[in-house]
């Protein structure tokens, strides 16, 4: 008997760690999603940990199907709603997403989202939680929350401040409406915008990119991006000698300095180490 496989999972492709959203046909979040969502997000610590054995040097973020995803299952809120603590499981119930959300930021390697179509609600906030969104040009975007009477809240508004500036923010989610990628690129929310034809590939091929990066690197541009968001450029300036200083012990600067100076820029190989 074949098994049925997680609608949230996570597959392997050299040093990339790919999450696999398919739950057919409309990729739908509902309660064994969240929970497929929450356990890949423990094994993404664990799989990109520096000193795990093959860790995963970046992440990558992809759906099967025609769309990314439709949504949340109105059914998953109907029955909060209707039940004996719906204020109460209300909190749990975003306290327990943005959790995920905030592991999948706090990941110490690039995260990648590909949004090659339809992306609303849970999954779009998801994507909002990496380091860089790939949409395809056929892409939209949406928080749609208001036609269920709630405000996203797996982290989507204050992330889409971050990027788009609160009134960009604002406008997003108080209109419910789908924006096409190339307007949320002009707002920077989407990082790229690729051709239809090949996204998929294409994606892969970006995250291959960073992966063959210099991991600790990244993760120490991970941390002061991060600190400046959160406390201003001083407050990043306040870590970057403990940060950036630690990167003069790594393989990968002595290797990449080393390349450098015999072969000129350019050249060099990571280890991730």
């Amino acid at each position: 008997m074949t098994q049925t496989p997680a609608p949230v999972r996570i597959e392997r492709d050299g040093d990339v760690a790919v999450v696999v959203l398919e739950n057919p046909p409309l990729n739908l979040f509902d309660g064994p999603v969240f929970d497929a969502l929450e356990e890949v997000a423990a094994q993404l610590v664990t799989l990109t940990d520096p000193a795990a054995e093959g860790r995963a040097r970046a992440v990558l973020v992809e759906a099967r199907g025609k769309v990314v995803s439709g949504g949340v299952d109105v059914t998953f809120f109907r029955d909060i709603a209707e039940g004996p603590e719906p204020a109460q499981e209300g909190a749990r119930l975003w306290a327990r997403l943005l959790r995920v959300a905030q592991t999948f930021e706090d990941l110490p390697v690039p995260t990648v989202f590909a949004a090659h179509g339809l992306t609303l609600t849970a999954a779009f906030e998801l994507s909002l939680a990496c380091d860089v969104l790939l949409a395809a040009e056929k892409a939209s975007f949406g928080l749609v929350e208001i036609v269920v009477g709630l405000t996203p809240s797996m982290g989507g508004p204050q992330r889409l401040a971050e990027r788009a500036g609160p009134a960009r923010a604002r406008e997003l989610i108080f209109t419910g409406e789908r924006y096409p990628a190339a307007v949320l690129e002009r707002w920077n929310v989407v990082n790229r915008v690729l051709p239809d034809e090949g996204f998929a590939a294409a994606a892969r091929e970006y995250a291959q990119r960073v992966a063959a990066g210099p991991t600790v690197a990244h993760a120490a541009t991970k941390q002061l991006v991060a600190a400046a968001v959160r406390g201003g450029a001083r407050a990043a300036d306040a870590l970057v000698p403990e940060v950036s200083g630690g990167l003069f012990a790594t393989e990968d600067l002595r290797g990449a300095v080393a390349s450098f100076l015999t072969d000129g820029p350019g050249k060099a190989s990571y280890s991730g180490r």
